[in-house]
């Protein structure tokens, strides 16, 4: 049961660590840290995800800012509450990770499309959002609820696009959907107050591949 709800949530990243590792928290003994590593996209633009990782997989004492790495894990979310309401707060979870040379890293980046994956499989929560851009620009957000063992799930945001997006519009709160696709980082400016404005990060899903799991519970 276990293997299956972890084949349910796949990501692989390839990149560069941009960031120290920061504390985050601690379970069960085990300590956990933060740390952002930037991905290449096709357009030559990047973004920036954000890793949490085990100090049992990684001497916390070091500096890796700059090494190459690859890691594997989940994509996964919590509620973090601030400003009176609660705020999704998404990283990877790192359950696997190694360092690459620079001959390693050019060698994914020639194949850009292998240095940012992710396969989840999971439920519609939340009915889809479905708009067009002003240059006509079809475009569905999804949220897609996807289980975790013992009981607890993580709320994935999703992006479609065209066909993709047409065909998400449709869906219904409770159906079971796959996505595949690569995780991207966004910035927007949040407004505290009349005269604050400050920037933050927002990451989703972009969809390149959608399939219903039409009549399934």
């Amino acid at each position: 049961m276990t293997d299956k709800v972890i084949e349910n949530n796949q990501v692989m990243v390839v990149g560069q660590i941009v960031s120290n590792f920061e504390y985050s928290h601690e379970i069960f003994g085990e300590g956990f840290y933060m740390a952002e590593a930037q991905v290449m996209r096709l357009s030559d633009s990047c973004d920036i995800i954000p890793l949490m990782v085990s100090e049992r997989l990684l001497d916390m004492s070091g500096d890796y800012v700059g090494r190459y790495i690859s890691v594997t894990g989940q994509f996964r979310s919590y509620n973090r509450h601030e400003e009176h309401r609660n705020r999704l707060v998404l990283s990877v979870f790192v359950r696997e990770l190694d360092f690459l040379d620079e001959e390693e890293f050019e060698r994914y980046a020639g194949e850009n499309s292998k240095t940012n994956q992710i396969f989840l499989d999971g439920y519609i929560c939340k009915e889809p959002i479905y708009r067009k851009t002003p240059l006509g620009r079809e475009i569905a957000d999804l949220l897609l609820a996807v289980n975790r063992p013992y009981g607890k799930s993580d709320y994935i945001p999703c992006i479609c696009w065209g066909r993709n997006a047409r065909y998400a519009s449709n869906f219904k709160v409770g159906m079971q959907c796959a996505v595949w696709g690569r995780i991207q980082s966004r910035e927007y400016m949040k407004k505290l107050s009349e005269e604050e404005v400050e920037k933050r990060i927002a990451y989703e899903v972009s969809v390149s591949k959608l399939e219903l799991f039409e009549g399934e519970e």
